[in-house]
């Protein structure tokens, strides 16, 4: 192995987040430890600021530098970045599709053939569904609500809400999670004290940060759980407490806890506390409980159901 070829494989391993003792690097390059010091030497002399810590667990690391170096990529690697900047030019955050095209157009034309050909075939045998339009966020936003998260510092935001209601929001900034086309902020609300989910192509880009907290635990499992739920039921538009001929326990395997709360009656009936924007997509989720159920209230479920109950006795008898 060449010089040139060894000191591009030697910066490839200085680019895994990990240290390297000599003997490694020497192993892997078949060299020998002094070979190594002297590449490590190149490398410092071409700009790419390498630290070397002593002792026992010490060892070689690359370290950030003024400048990107060039990345060198394992065939895996190359093909999983092709598919993300593809998907990035595509995706929910305002701004980066230009950077992505560009970043993309320097990684293909670098490719070797047989990357380049996996990478169009997933391009070509994929089809995106769902909807291709949304709600954007913008990038600096994002960041932003980023670093309060690592930085444990409070923020205070404008906010509109589902119903085009503004108000002052002072949180606890947590957690960011992508779902979907949509972007959610997790944060204790100090206000309200208790912990809320934000969307982030509704807050208002002036963001102003505050002192640090402490940060409070919240599982995965949780976070998950805030963003499945949405809105409560609660606060949503029509609320409706449903009987169901279920037990229990066999209705809250079927529905997500976003859904609404499940009280028992007895040990064959329980009662559905739920709620929706739109009276029409509330009937049809009541209609897949899969069980009997009745509705006293609101009058305009209620009317919905019995159209619906006539268009379906209609159908059966045409």
């Amino acid at each position: 192995m060449g010089t040139s070829a060894r000191l591009l494989r030697l910066l490839s391993l200085l680019q895994t987040p990990r240290d390297w003792t000599g003997v490694e690097l020497a192993e892997r390059l078949e060299v020998s430890p002094r070979t190594i010091r002297a590449d490590i030497e190149r490398l410092r002399s071409l700009g790419y600021p390498v630290h070397a810590t002593r002792g026992s667990i010490g060892g070689y690391r690359l370290a950030a530098g003024t400048t990107l170096p060039p990345l060198l990529l394992e065939d895996d690697e190359a093909v999983a970045l092709a598919v993300g900047l593809r998907t990035a030019a595509s995706g929910a955050v305002t701004g980066i599709e230009e950077a992505s095209l560009r970043a993309l157009s320097k990684l293909e034309q670098v490719l070797p053939t047989r990357l380049r050909h996996r990478v169009n075939t997933l391009q070509t045998y994929t089809v995106l569904v769902g909807p291709r339009s949304g709600p954007t966020v913008d990038p600096e936003v994002l960041t932003v609500l980023a670093e309060a998260c690592r930085a444990h510092l409070r923020l205070r935001f404008g906010y509109a809400d589902r119903r085009a209601i503004a108000s002052e929001r002072r949180v606890e900034p947590h957690r960011l999670v992508n779902s979907g086309r949509r972007w959610y902020l997790v944060a204790w609300d100090t206000d309200r004290e208790d912990w809320r989910t934000f969307r982030v192509d509704r807050i208002r880009p002036h963001l102003s940060t505050g002192p640090r907290f402490d940060r409070r635990e919240l599982s995965d499992d949780d976070i998950e759980t805030l963003v499945s739920r949405g809105v409560p039921p609660a606060a949503r538009r029509y609320r409706t407490r449903v009987t169901v001929q279920l037990p229990a326990a066999a209705l809250a395997e079927r529905i997500g806890p976003w859904v609404g709360t499940v009280v028992a009656v007895d040990e064959r009936s329980c009662v559905l506390d739920t709620g929706g924007e739109d009276v029409g997509m509330l009937a049809v989720q009541l209609g897949m409980l899969g069980a009997d159920f009745t509705v006293d209230d609101p009058p305009e479920l209620v009317d919905h159901l019995r159209l619906l109950a006539g268009r379906y006795e209609r159908a059966v008898r045409a």
